[in-house]
């Protein structure tokens, strides 16, 4: 089985935050909140973009990074960075996985890509694109490590309600 994680360090936008639930729900991946969050939690906007998933979203909170990584010794943590060398669909995902994705104005911190390069990955795009959007970019990650391992545990083609 997979075990998947997403993991935003302070989140600005409730609108991304819902959707990124969305795709949690979809995935069967664990969403870890770490704070200050942009937005409050019973902002309208997340729960529209989280639509009745979010009730059923398995979310966890931490009051920063230290926090995060303190009670989550375990498993591998990625760092999704447009500044990182490695490709997204070139990198060997742990079957426990942490993705870990900053906030949408300014990505995750330097010293933080810095002490883990050989644990950044990238999607690859055209030159001169600055950022995709921190939904899309938790979904296309999400299903690359799917993909790597078949999608286990999830349905595919033919399999329906």
């Amino acid at each position: 089985m997979v075990a998947l994680h997403i993991v935003l360090l302070e989140p600005e936008i409730p609108q991304n935050t819902g959707n990124i639930g969305r795709t949690c729900n979809a995935m069967g991946a664990v969403l870890h909140l770490v704070e200050p969050l942009g937005f409050s939690l019973a902002d309208k906007y997340l729960k529209r973009a989280g639509m009745d998933y979010w009730k059923a979203l398995k979310v966890k909170y931490y009051r920063d990074f230290a926090d995060f990584l303190e009670k989550n010794p375990r498993g591998q943590k990625v760092f999704v960075s447009r500044k990182a060398i490695h490709r997204c669909d070139r990198f060997a995902y742990a079957s426990e996985v942490y993705l870990v994705f900053g906030k949408e104005s300014v990505g995750l911190p330097d010293e933080l890509l810095k002490a883990n390069q050989d644990l950044c990955v990238r999607i690859p795009m055209t030159p001169g694109t600055r950022s995709l959007n921190l939904a899309n970019t938790v979904a296309i990650l999400s299903y690359e490590v799917m993909r790597q391992y078949a999608f286990l545990g999830l349905r595919t083609a033919g399999e329906f309600d």
